[in-house]
């Protein structure tokens, strides 16, 4: 209160002496020019310019007030525009994380036009789009952003080659992809694409070709990579010995060729030797299937290999025995091995160390094939009882438990 009390002071103060200042000497103001001529006092004249600085400061305030309200009103000010835009932004990207994608269609296809940065917006637009099976308008909205946008030419490529991959158009996909490839060679995206583009064209062929570009650029994960590496190899592998089928003489050439291919670090992998050992015995090449299983074998112990060398034929049955023999010092009781002996016993017509390899393997693991293998033996030795047991068992073995029938508690 007290601030109040002293500027009315000042203020009574400053008249005061003004007209005391008025009323001691009023001075006069002359303005002449050509016919115009302007007299008054001292005081008149600067109460003049006090007045008209004071109608210049309100007028100024006016139209300030008016352009502030006009933007807001008018519907096609620079203001309006930015916040329709900005609106039609944020329900459309809510939208489009929702799941809403007709919303999200329209709110995004509105803030592209109306943005001076309409990349995204046209991008998001596109996604909804395509999630409604509308790829006509999909496919529109990107050559959109791409005339809108010429410099964003790698990021729309991407996204039609997503939307294409994820709608199953996998040629245009690969043509886009090949493009994307050729001009950007090392991009993460491109090849992470491209090899999720191979892997639904089951392309194995042009995989294993991707598969160092992969690794050089770390678009995987070590794990990762390892894991698509083997399954590719696999698959190439199973290809391989499909386009063999048939051809004769020259059967094994696919394979062969396919294998020789395979990167030295793979190639001593369990999973890789078993592929293309089955290839072989598929192809009718069993003596070299027992070569190269009993060369990884010398390398290391595998059930899986093991159980494939029990179907392979060595040129000498019996060094093939004496070879699976010498494992059953390490393993003596690995089921897969006992079934392996029993088949290469029977294949040296030693019919008793036959049934006694099938039968420790049956009494380690109830397994179908073994069932199969000792029923034959036994019904072959005469033992007819028995081996249909032993069928009937495999026979149950390979329904599963499924087929049981359960019993229900009230």
């Amino acid at each position: 209160m007290s601030r109040v009390y002293l500027l009315i002071l000042a203020v009574v103060l400053a008249a005061t002496l003004v007209g005391l200042a008025v009323a001691e000497q009023s001075g006069y103001v002359l303005i002449a020019y050509k016919s115009f001529r302007y007299e008054s006092s001292l005081w008149t004249f600067l109460a003049l310019l006090v007045v008209v600085w004071v109608i210049y400061l309100a007028v100024r305030m006016i139209l300030r007030l008016l352009g502030v309200s006009g933007r807001v009103v008018n519907p096609w000010s620079r203001f309006n525009r930015r916040r329709r835009s900005q609106l039609a932004e944020e329900n459309g990207q809510r939208d489009l994380a929702e799941g809403h994608w007709a919303q999200a269609l329209r709110h995004l296809r509105r803030a592209a036009e109306l943005s001076d940065r309409p990349l995204p917006h046209y991008l998001g637009a596109a996604r909804a789009a395509n999630e409604l099976g509308r790829e006509e308008e999909c496919d529109e909205l990107l050559d959109r952003a791409q005339q809108r946008e010429p410099g964003a030419a790698l990021a729309v490529g991407l996204t039609r080659a997503q939307l294409l991959i994820n709608r199953g158009d996998f040629t245009r996909a690969r043509a886009v992809l090949d493009k994307l490839h050729q001009e950007h060679p090392r991009h993460p995206t491109v090849l992470r694409l491209l090899q999720q583009l191979y892997v639904s064209l089951h392309d194995w062929q042009a995989l294993c070709v991707l598969l160092p570009e992969l690794r050089k650029e770390r678009v995987l994960k070590n794990a990762e990579l390892a894991d698509l590496e083997r399954r590719t190899w696999i698959a190439s592998l199973g290809e391989a010995g499909e386009q063999g089928v048939g051809q004769g003489e020259s059967s094994l050439q696919p394979l062969t060729q396919r294998w020789q291919n395979l990167p030295g670090n793979l190639r001593g992998q369990a999973p890789l030797v078993a592929a293309y050992a089955q290839q072989l015995l598929r192809l009718g090449a069993p003596e070299e299937a027992e070569e190269v299983l009993r060369k990884a074998l010398k390398e290391g112990f595998d059930s899986r290999l093991v159980h494939l060398y029990g179907l392979a034929r060595s040129r000498d049955a019996a060094r093939q025995l004496q070879t699976a023999e010498s494992w059953l010092k390490g393993q003596p009781d690995d089921p897969e091995l006992l079934l392996a002996l029993g088949r290469l016993s029977l294949q040296n017509k030693l019919w008793g160390k036959a049934r006694e390899y099938l039968e420790a393997s049956l009494a380690r693991q109830r397994s179908a094939e073994t069932c199969a293998e000792l029923a034959r033996l036994l019904a072959q030795l005469g033992e007819v009882e028995r081996s249909n047991q032993l069928f009937q068992e495999g026979l149950g073995l390979l329904s599963g438990p499924s087929s049981l029938p359960v019993a229900v508690r009230a």
